[in-house]
């Protein structure tokens, strides 16, 4: 399972998971299909599915015009706000593509049908990986906008707190900085977040510097 990193937008990332022995490809949160599409055509790939975590328009906008030049692509999600929805997924549902198995697992919250998806591949040693849009961040979790605090503590403790250690997490934003800023005011004196502070400065500056270094 190869996943590519789309950023777009101001601080938003789309993905494109390609199962590698069938080039099957699926896509997370299209913002950008022009760009998605551009992706898809280097790394010439069969884009069959678009999974969506939820129905704001920096995460589902693109499925109308991706649907309307990719005829056939399912457009699944849970929240029949999503645009160009095909199908509807339910929590614990699990898909397959190839030798790629995607259980959904319903995360509501920053919204009340949002979905996260958990995917791992057959006899492969790379940990699993969770596409967790606006509910799961680096260091912090989307704005709760429609779910209640109970859900929201359901979502982030509950489905997704037992899910194995080593998983990826591939999240909807980059709000690294600016989260593990807030948990350095809230907790000046932890170290765990003084160090994850530290580490994410220096990877911000890395764009930076290799544009310098040109």
């Amino acid at each position: 399972m190869k996943v590519k990193v789309i950023p777009v937008l101001e601080d938003n990332y789309m993905y494109l998971v390609i199962e590698e022995h069938t080039r099957e490809a699926v896509a997370v949160d299209v913002a950008v299909p022009k760009r998605l599409l551009e992706i898809v055509g280097r790394e010439g790939v069969s884009l069959t599915t678009v999974l969506t975590t939820h129905h704001h328009w920096d995460h589902a906008r693109g499925n109308v015009e991706l649907a309307r030049l990719w005829p056939g692509l399912a457009v699944l999600g849970a929240d029949e706000r999503i645009c160009a929805l095909t199908r509807r997924l339910t929590h614990g549902e699990e898909l397959r593509f190839g030798a790629i198995h995607v259980r959904c697992l319903l995360t509501p919250g920053h919204t009340s049908g949002h979905m996260s998806y958990f995917l791992w591949e057959d006899e492969c040693p790379d940990p699993p990986a969770l596409f967790s849009g606006d509910a799961l961040s680096v260091a912090g979790c989307g704005p709760r906008l429609e779910g209640t605090a109970q859900q929201m503590y359901r979502s982030l403790a509950k489905t997704l707190g037992i899910l194995p250690p080593e998983t990826k997490v591939f999240c909807g934003h980059e709000h690294t900085l600016a989260n593990l800023e807030f948990a350095q005011k809230v907790e000046p004196c932890n170290d765990h977040v003084r160090a994850k502070l530290s580490w994410a400065k220096v990877r911000s500056l890395l764009p930076l510097m290799a544009r310098a270094g040109k």
